[in-house]
């Protein structure tokens, strides 16, 4: 359930992260299509200030959060155990009848039930073509 919400939180923190970062000024050579870009959606310096404060705390939460994860994760794995680190177990013996006459063979064999299953179906007809 920790790792869950922690999860739903990380992908909050990264598209808010995304959102911040693409409302920055860009200050490369106007590489957006259709004039000068997203740098004239603020002008005053306090917004600008604003952003770049946002940015570091988001990258900040991000990457707390990507550690935290980490470490719930390898708990979790350190704590589950695998088939091949379990020692082998001894088979349960087997209990023996009393007496030791051995169990009446079957009277029939996989050959002849063979030979009765087929003889009970009927031959197939030759198909002549034309007819």
């Amino acid at each position: 359930m920790t790792f869950s919400f922690l999860l739903t939180l990380h992908i909050f923190i990264t598209l808010a992260l995304i959102g911040v970062i693409l409302l920055q000024k860009s200050d490369g050579g106007s590489a957006l299509v259709g004039g000068s870009g997203p740098g004239t959606m603020f002008t005053a310096r306090g917004a600008s200030n604003l952003l770049t404060r946002a940015t570091g705390v988001l990258a900040t939460l991000f990457i707390g959060n990507c550690i935290l994860m980490t470490v719930i994760t390898s708990a979790q794995i350190r704590e589950a155990t695998s088939l091949l680190d379990t020692p082998a177990s001894k088979p349960a013996a087997i209990a023996t009848p009393a007496s030791s006459t051995p169990a009446p063979k079957p009277s029939t064999s996989a050959a002849s039930l063979a030979v009765k299953s087929n003889a009970d179906v009927p031959a197939a007809k030759p198909s002549v073509p034309g007819k």
